[in-house]
């Protein structure tokens, strides 16, 4: 009898990381699903992906909407329906998303075996939901699949077996690597009127910058400064777009050259960072994906889950201040490469060879 495996995504960053792995492990003998649970529903930060990525759900739990326990709890129940049907052998969870957390508790609820894609990142604030979600599923995960070496060490330091724990890099650089040919074929270039290496790239979804009136008001009107000297473009997330109209905040940018466009897909975002003199952000995907491309990137939060893109990359932790993000962008090292252990490509290679023997696939 096959063996089932199920993925759980539920947002963006899950599709990404996600992708590699699924079309790896679709070579091997074994029912091989992909669940999105609908956490991100809109269709510039779902559907669109998918087709771009080129993998499709094979189911789809629409338990997207509500607060973060609210949504936990849907997808739990919805997941725990679903595993009872399939009798899946190992359920795979991808990075710190409501998501992971729900369908990594139901599956050892119902004694089948985890594995943790992004294990051991930690920004050690615990206000952040994301770092509740990754503590605990890395708790109960039987398999933790670790970006990198510092992500070891916080598993270490918690006390974690580490027999269950393997460096094996990132599956978001793994996508990335794949589809690089695809960025030239982008066109968000020309459609808007954008030179390459000649403007600021800004991305900010985090409740502490964009869910408060004065914090986002206090950016907005730092952005406005630096496009006086710089073009920006701003890819607006719908939490951000609809807190601009809200709070009532779109005066401050009405006179100013700020590009603001709507969320873009992965292959033309992939071409903005690529081609950005600058990435101001405070997305973890976003700090990754730049240190690929060796773009320079300001990171506007007081901690990150990903400092080997600060010491090994070309990211820039810089705070909340938004006052100094204009001194920064002058002082920054645009000359900076990157050099991180096993983000190559080839990530998903490394934890198949690892779930072939967990599944026991070749007796």
């Amino acid at each position: 009898m096959k063996k089932t495996v199920i993925h759980i995504v539920g947002a963006r960053p899950n599709f990404i990381k996600a992708m590699p792995l699924v079309k790896v492990m679709n070579k091997l003998p074994i029912n091989n699903l992909l669940v999105h649970t609908g956490q991100h529903y809109d269709y510039n930060m779902s559907e669109r992906f998918f087709e771009e990525l080129g993998i499709k759900p094979d189911y789809y739990l629409k338990a997207g909407g509500g607060s973060n326990t609210t949504q936990t709890a849907k997808i739990m129940i919805k997941c725990e329906k679903l595993f009872n049907e399939l009798q899946p052998d190992l359920v795979v969870v991808y990075g710190d998303v409501n998501s992971t957390l729900a369908a990594s508790l139901v599956a050892k609820k119902l004694h089948i075996t985890v594995a943790h894609i992004e294990s051991g990142l930690r920004s050690y604030d615990r206000d952040m939901p994301e770092e509740l979600n990754r503590i605990v599923t890395d708790s109960i995960s039987d398999l933790l699949f670790v970006t990198c070496d510092d992500g070891l060490d916080n598993l270490i330091l918690e006390g974690t077996d580490t027999s269950k724990c393997w460096v094996v890099g990132n599956t978001m650089i793994d996508t990335l690597v794949t589809l690089k040919d695809k960025f030239t074929e982008s066109h968000i270039l020309s459609e808007n009127k954008l030179v390459k290496n000649n403007y600021v790239l800004v991305t900010m979804h985090r409740p502490s910058n964009v869910d408060n009136t004065r914090a986002l008001k206090s950016l907005l009107q730092s952005l406005v400064q630096i496009s006086k000297k710089h073009q920006v473009v701003f890819p607006l997330h719908p939490r951000t777009s609809k807190n601009i109209v809200n709070f009532n905040l779109e005066g401050i940018t009405s006179e100013s050259d700020i590009k603001f466009i709507p969320p873009a897909g992965y292959i033309d975002f992939m071409c903005l960072q690529k081609n950005a003199k600058l990435v101001i952000t405070d997305s973890g995907g976003v700090q990754e994906e730049s240190s690929h491309f060796n773009t320079p990137c300001l990171t506007i939060r007081d901690n990150t889950e990903r400092p080997v893109t600060i010491q090994n990359g070309t990211n820039k932790l810089i705070g909340t201040s938004y006052k100094n993000i204009e001194r920064e962008i002058d002082i920054i090292d645009y000359n900076k490469k990157s050099n991180i252990k096993y983000w190559d490509g080839r990530s998903s290679e490394r934890i198949v060879k690892i779930l072939i023997d967990t599944l026991q696939l070749n007796k």
